[in-house]
């Protein structure tokens, strides 16, 4: 039994969604997603969407849950769209944004400069006595994620002093260090 896969999907004002026999597009003020789905098929009845498996197998149930999850993600990224927040610790890591170039001072030899995606907006906040911060939105849930985990991928946040990229709000767990 999913629980998941059968809470209905209420479809807000100005999203369309156009269901194909194997193509789902979600079109809103913010862009266009599109997601290839299989092994279920959806009901719209106004503006509620249901879905429903075609049987009891076990990769049926499975996508069921997936599936919804998948559609509610891409109505929400239409409407309201997706947001990460990094932090970077550390003495002297600093970031700054041109446009869709990402340039990062982690401590290596040379700064990092990256180019991000054009449906990915990148802020960079730097206020004094604070830790830098880069702020990525989207519509697409999927690919902001990707990014952030390729940006903290470059310093991994270390369980001794907590120096890296992490995400706002994450937790890191601290290791003693030598006991004298």
């Amino acid at each position: 039994m999913s629980r998941i896969g059968n809470n209905p999907i209420t479809i807000p004002e100005g999203v369309t969604v156009d269901i194909t026999e194997s193509v789902i597009t979600v079109k809103g003020k913010l862009g266009e997603l599109t997601q290839e789905y299989s092994a279920v098929s959806f009901k719209v009845e106004e503006n509620i969407i249901t879905l429903e498996r075609s049987s009891e197998h076990k990769d049926h149930r499975a996508k069921h849950g997936l599936y919804r999850a998948l559609l509610s993600n891409m109505i929400q990224g239409v409407t309201k769209g997706w947001t990460k927040e990094l932090e970077l610790v550390g003495v002297g890591y600093r970031a700054n944004n041109q446009g869709n170039k990402l340039d990062l001072a982690l401590g290596f030899s040379h700064n990092i400069v990256l180019n991000i995606a054009p449906e990915v907006k990148v802020e960079t906040v730097s206020e004094k006595g604070q830790n830098p911060i880069i702020k990525l939105t989207s519509f697409d849930k999927q690919l902001v994620g990707q990014v952030a985990a390729k940006i903290r991928g470059f310093r991994k946040p270390e369980p001794y002093k907590g120096k890296g990229i992490k995400f706002v709000g994450e937790q890191i767990r601290r290791k003693a260090g030598k006991s004298a």
